[in-house]
């Protein structure tokens, strides 16, 4: 399924993001740097794409980190998983979160540093009620379906 999405370049170091193979669900995602970017450790940086996207009504674009980057260098997206609504028109910042606590990553300019997934969400409209139906689980949380 394709999906038209237009998208601005709000700098001329953007970079359209771009699918690395036929059947890949993440688009990269390209820091539009001037100059390399160091992430220290523990510490989180935003890197411009220099890129805004006019994301259909009923759609919204996530943003998840690159496994490359995340298992070989310890970095990933800092809020794990970005929202980018529909009616939002500004740039798009990647949030940079470096994992490690010895060592500094550098970004360089036009590395891939995030995928960009495109999906339909649901709406709810939520009506406060006096109690639920009952299920099989009922209020079991964290690790009560397993030995955890």
């Amino acid at each position: 399924m394709k999906q038209i999405v237009k998208i601005q370049k709000l700098s001329e170091l953007a970079v359209i993001p771009a699918y690395q193979t036929a059947h890949s669900a993440g688009a990269d995602l390209y820091a539009a740097l001037e100059s390399p970017v160091i992430i220290p450790p523990g510490q989180t940086c935003f890197i411009p794409t220099g890129l805004a996207m006019e994301i259909p009504e009923g759609l919204v674009g996530l943003i998840y980190a690159r496994s490359g980057l995340a298992c070989k260098k310890g970095i990933a997206p800092a809020n794990k998983v970005g929202v980018i609504d529909p009616d939002y028109r500004g740039e798009i910042l990647i949030a940079l979160h470096n994992h490690s606590m010895q060592d500094s990553v550098e970004i360089q300019p036009g590395e891939r540093v995030a995928q960009f997934v495109l999906t339909p969400y649901i709406t709810a409209d939520f009506e406060e009620s006096g109690e639920l139906c009952a299920s099989e689980r009922g209020a079991g949380g964290f690790g009560s379906t397993g030995n955890i």
